[in-house]
């Protein structure tokens, strides 16, 4: 099977080839939640840049155990050329051999670079072991008529993932070799890395040493510690002539664990895995842009570590536990990220059984009506702030129905979402509940996000939108309207006929109580704390875009035109229109910035899923059409993190990336989209 590549060029607007290779990123992922990431010079920019963050069971979490390798190569002449490269905190920037970097290039998702120095041509490639807390990088000499000295410098800095920059090792470091195993520890509980050179006549040379004064770039523009030390024992060193190669494996897994494959076999496993991907596929997903989508999906998708009773409860049915990575770097696991995503992560990409363990898994921790909004880094308990992701979980479970036809699945969960509408009408945590006079949904607790626009800065909510919002409001209706179909088909008339009455009182009072026929769209808000909201922001779009629209069709083209006019952009929709008092045209920052500009105004990509489901229903031969508002995210593969999307974006020209490098409803809906209108 031909390879699925992606080439980055060197070129970007009003940047040098040095500052695209500054900013450009790469991921590479463990099916954990562990990963490797970079930029494509080498230089680390954010606290999450390193060759192996490993995934550990809780307490631990993801740690940061293999930060980077310095790369030397001497030619036979005794010339020297380094690759890869560093920030100083004077501000001093040096990129050592980016002019011999010749291509940057994604093969199946993986990353590979190609060095053209002196006549000889060099190829690296990264890749980690899947289900592994275990990197591989190769290094090979493709051209070249003299054999050249490759040296290696691992260095190190033992702390949690997220973890500012200066944090302090544990203990001193501790380094231990046995032949040619070689160990770095730091206090009891620390990781441990084992480091191992494959090879012809590799040496290791101990030369302590400490990298003071590593400059975070990012971190610094975050607001953030931005400085800080790393540590190497020493360095390899092994001969290369042409046709040879060489790999540096770094793990925190056991000895025997990490020789029971070699490195060429290891590498041929994992580009077998990936050709399956494709092969599991939709059809219309395994070449071009949506194959590279499928490789992206695939690190989303993770088999949690540390959380055992799910381990032995999934195992005792019969299931797998699995669950979505909500966006790279810094997010675990969401709620309302994997049921948004769970359509385009697993469905479209033919992971049926994973999309049936991870609804099964969810359904499992359903307390009080309500499905976790997140699991905190190294904790087994989710959060359970939310009052939207629950009713995702319906339309995730009817996506699913309808793909698999899966109906004992469907009749396992059933009890839980009759529990799940009970709960609500009775009213349940965080002031979610029914107002039985209209039977719109209210949410809202002081203190607390329960969107999914849920920024939140110390004890400022920036966004609280306390009421019945629209999009809440929308996705009752079609939890409503699903349950009433599964209860007819499962022949519970009684319980039907009940949930549609509550189902039609809910369509009439939204479509008479949401319609701001001033601005002829919908109140983002109404009932709220400031009385009724007429904020444009891009949640009435919900109205139309589910399975059960509560929206009437005779309004659908106005609202459209309003979110087309106003709110859509090449990369997404905005969270909040142009001319609003609390607009930002940039999420740029410190926190508190960020997040004051987080959804008000900034752009998300995930956004344009429901405005093309919506689009369509309004304009179903307009596909054509709809695939355009996907053309500017296809730009952004090439952006910032390589092959994949970014979380959110400037809400004005250039509409540059930010947030995380990577994010799960970002690929997953422009995925789900891109084959829905091909």
């Amino acid at each position: 099977m031909t390879s699925i590549r992606r080439e980055m060029p060197f070129t970007g607007p009003n940047m040098t080839r040095d500052q695209v290779l500054l900013k450009r990123e790469w991921l590479v992922t463990n099916g954990l939640g562990g990963y490797a990431s970079g930029t494509v010079s080498g230089a680390l920019t954010r606290r999450y840049h390193g060759l192996l963050v490993a995934a550990y069971p809780t307490p631990m979490g993801r740690n940061m155990v293999f930060s980077k390798v310095t790369e030397r190569i001497r030619f036979e002449d005794g010339s020297v050329v380094m690759l890869g490269g560093n920030e100083r905190g004077d501000g001093s920037v040096e990129l050592f051999g980016s002019e011999n970097l010749f291509s940057f290039v994604l093969e199946d998702g993986l990353p590979v670079w190609q060095y053209h120095i002196n006549g000889a041509v060099i190829e690296k490639r990264i890749f980690l072991l899947h289900k592994q807390n275990t990197v591989h990088v190769n290094y090979k000499m493709l051209e070249g008529e003299q054999k050249v000295r490759l040296k290696l410098q691992p260095t190190v800095h033992f702390r949690p993932h997220d973890a500012p920059v200066n944090t302090p090792a544990i203990d001193s470091y501790v380094f231990s070799a046995v032949e040619n195993r070689y160990q770095i520890s730091s206090g009891r509980r620390s990781p441990q890395l084992r480091l191992v050179l494959h090879g012809l006549h590799g040496t290791f040379t101990l030369e302590e040493k400490t990298i003071p004064d590593i400059f975070y770039r990012i971190e610094h523009n975050r607001g953030y510690e931005d400085g800080g030390d790393l540590w190497s024992p020493g360095y390899f060193a092994i001969d290369l002539a042409r046709g040879e190669d060489a790999t540096l494996v770094a793990s925190t897994e056991k000895w025997e664990t990490i020789a029971a494959l070699s490195p060429s076999e290891a590498f041929r496993l994992e580009k077998e895995r990936r050709r399956l991907l494709l092969a599991a596929a939709d059809p219309g997903a395994r070449s071009g842009l949506p194959a590279e989508l499928v490789f992206a999906a695939d690190q989303f998708i993770i088999s949690p570590t540390g959380r055992v009773e799910d381990y032995v409860r999934a195992n005792a049915m019969g299931d797998e536990i699995r669950t979505v990575i909500a966006g790279y770097h810094w997010f675990t696991d969401w709620g309302r990220d994997t049921m948004i995503s769970l359509e385009g992560l697993t469905l479209c990409t033919g992971r049926i059984n994973e999309a049936g363990w991870i609804l099964r898994t969810f359904s499992h921790y359903i307390r009080d009506g309500l499905i976790p909004n997140m699991f905190p880094e190294g904790k087994t308990e989710g959060l359970y702030h939310t009052a939207d992701a629950t009713l995702w979980f319906f339309h995730a479970l009817d996506r699913y129905v309808e793909v698999t036809r899966d109906r004992a699945t469907l009749v396992l969960i059933l009890p839980k979402l009759k529990e799940i509408i009970d709960r609500h009408l009775a009213g349940t945590r965080f002031g979610i509940g029914i107002d039985p006079a209209d039977s719109l949904l209210w949410q809202g607790a002081e203190g607390y996000q329960l969107t999914w626009m849920d920024a939140k800065v110390a004890d400022w909510v920036v966004t609280p939108r306390r009421g019945k919002a629209v999009e809440i409001n929308a996705l009752w209706y079609n939890a409503l309207r699903l349950l009433e179909k599964w209860s007819r088909e499962e022949a519970d008339e009684k319980l039907a006929a009940q949930i549609g009455s509550l189902a039609d009182q809910t369509s009439r009072s939204f479509n008479k109580r949401f319609w701001y026929e001033e601005g002829g769209y919908l109140y983002d808000v109404v009932d709220g704390e400031r009385g009724d909201d007429p904020a444009c922001r891009p949640n009435q779009i919900f109205a139309m875009s589910l399975r059960y629209p509560v929206l009437e069709p005779s309004r659908w083209e106005r609202v459209l035109s309003v979110v087309k006019e106003r709110l859509l952009t090449p990369v997404g929709l905005r969270t909040l229109a142009p001319g609003h008092p609390d607009y930002k045209e940039k999420y740029f920052g410190d926190l508190r910035s960020r997040d004051a500009a987080y959804h008000q105004g900034t752009v998300w990509p995930w956004l344009l899923g429901p405005f093309v489901d919506a689009w369509l229903r309004q304009h179903p031969e307009g596909k054509a059409e709809a695939r355009g508002f996907l053309e500017g995210l296809e730009d952004q593969l090439n952006q910032k993190c390589v092959g994949s999307i970014n979380e959110v974006f400037d809400a004005e020209e250039p509409y540059s990336p930010r947030g995380c490098v990577a994010q799960a409803w970002s690929v997953a809906e422009m995925l789900r989209c891109w084959l829905k209108t091909g």
